[in-house]
Order: structure tokens, then sequence, then C-alpha cells
């Protein structure tokens, strides 16, 4: 199982959050004037990236608040935790985030 660090809660188990996807996803201005290939490439296309990739997480089971977190995809390790809205964490050589809300795995 895996934990988390809820920014607003503390360490939970992975049971008490949902999975919301890639973070830093723009939202397109002008939706109307999208063609459908350009609507199917920002609802569908993400990155998949061995390595460091920043998640949208939801704690639905606790405060009911979205997060973002850095997590390693090889290795299912949490790096950061932090707020939704916030820029994502610069990590320096000893894999610690600069800034975290919560506790580093």
């Amino acid at each position: 199982m895996l934990l988390l660090t809820c920014p607003h809660c503390g360490d939970r188990d992975e049971i008490e959050f949902h999975y919301g996807g890639e973070a830093h996803v723009a939202y397109p201005e002008k939706t109307a004037e999208l063609s459908d290939v350009e609507w199917a490439h920002y609802l569908f296309y993400r990155s998949n990236p061995k390595g460091e990739y920043a998640e949208r997480w939801l704690h639905s089971g606790g405060c009911r608040k979205w997060f973002n977190a850095l997590r390693d995809t090889a290795t299912h390790e949490f790096l950061a935790f932090y707020p939704a809205g916030e820029k994502r964490p610069e990590l320096d050589s000893g894999n610690e985030a600069a800034h975290t809300m919560g506790e580093t795995k």
C-alpha cells in the first residue's frame, strides 16, 4: 500500500485518495475555436515519462481538497507533495524537495 502525504491532513493510506491525472495541464482559453484534433489532444494526450512526474490527487476520504505530488513512475516513490495552484517544486540532487507542504518520501 502507498502512503501519501496530504498537504492539509498529513500522512494517509492510498485508499483515502483518488488519482486525478497529470498536474499543470492548462485548460484551453477558447474551447469553441478548437478543432476536434486540438480538443482530443487536450483531453487525451499526456506525457508518460519514466521517472519524475507531476500528478493531481484528491483527498476524497479526508479534507476533499486537491493537491499535487511528484512521483517517480519507475519506483512509485513519492518525492514531494504540494497544494494545488502552487508551482512544481524543484528537487535538489538529494531528491529532497526545495518546497513541500508534507514529508517527502
